[in-house]
């Protein structure tokens, strides 16, 4: 079979520039023309049997590809690596993870860390990686504590894995280190919960004081536009914004005055906004302000301190 360079350029192109040893000879390629790309410099090794075809910088997608690649059939990119890829995080691991079934087993090799299941994750896009439901739990295991672990929960939800979903792998998976914990908080998740943030809220201001539930991400038009509170008491004229440091680095928005002026003047509601110290340094301190807020439309029953020594009445 004579070898086609075009077919070769086009079957590395669809893999990151990437191409096996093995697909080479299968397109018609001997061992020593493969040995003269990379004696030439003109193609990079990046595992045994696995080639870049060009000499310049390696991108982390053909480090990925590569990885893929290397570790053979029925593998895929998995923990953070696909969630670099399913947009759960904007950090490209230095380390590429890859699931392969337990009865097989790979050479070990730079750059890569390989894990073992018995029950193959669901898969999905290209390079194959494991699904975001799959890839939150395998990265949940890992988590060091509750807002860890929402964390991967709320990302998984934001790459369009639903709630059913990640309790379905949950069950799968038994023995999954922070299972229990997963699980509980998914129910929050559920609820509407999108962040650690508004996880920290959730229980350690509303719930762990016994102040009324709030309606979590109401959509309304007001001022023209559609806009959203993460909170709202609406039976107290009451809207409570959650602002994370990474979805607000600057600080308040023009946006943000925009909808709390909108809701005072159209929906006669004012808003609090409370940050991370907020909720998980000061929850008792905020819930003192929140009652305020919420006494002023009408008496609450139910108040009770969190702890001994909490100031909350």
């Amino acid at each position: 079979m004579r070898l086609d360079r075009t077919v070769v350029a086009a079957v590395a192109a669809s893999q990151g520039h990437v191409i096996t040893t093995a697909e080479l000879e299968r397109l018609g390629a001997d061992r020593s023309w493969i040995t003269r790309q990379t004696a030439s410099g003109r193609w990079q090794r990046l595992h045994r049997g696995v080639l870049l075809t060009h000499s310049g910088p390696v991108s982390w997608e053909s480090r990925a590809f590569g990885a893929l690649l290397y570790a053979g059939k029925h593998a895929s990119l998995s923990h953070e690596a696909a969630a670099h890829l399913n947009r759960m995080t904007p950090r490209a691991p230095e380390i590429i993870d890859v699931t392969i079934p337990g009865d097989r087993r790979v050479r070990p090799s730079e750059g890569l860390a390989v894990h073992h299941r018995e029950r193959l994750p669901a898969m999905t896009g290209w390079p194959l990686r494991t699904s975001p439901a799959d890839t939150a739990v395998d990265l949940i295991a890992r988590a060091d504590g509750t807002d860890d672990v929402l964390a991967w929960l709320c990302e998984a939800v934001r790459a369009k894995a639903r709630p059913w979903e990640l309790r379905r792998v949950l069950e799968q998976r038994p023995t999954v280190r922070n299972r229990a914990l997963a699980r509980e908080l998914l129910a929050e998740v559920s609820e509407g919960v999108e962040s650690p943030l508004e996880g920290r809220y959730h229980r350690d201001v509303e719930r762990a004081h016994g102040l009324p539930r709030s309606e979590l991400q109401v959509r309304e038009v007001l001022g023209g536009g559609w806009v959203r509170a993460d909170r709202r008491y609406r039976r107290y004229g009451l809207r409570v914004e959650l602002d994370g440091a990474l979805a607000h680095p600057g600080g308040r928005t023009d946006r943000d005055t925009w909808r709390d002026n909108a809701a005072l003047l159209e929906a006669a509601e004012r808003t609090l906004r409370y940050r991370w110290y907020h909720t998980a340094v000061t929850p008792c301190r905020t819930t003192q302000q929140l009652l305020v807020g919420l006494r002023q439309a009408e008496p609450v029953e139910g108040i009770h301190p969190c702890r001994p020594g909490c100031p909350v009445r």
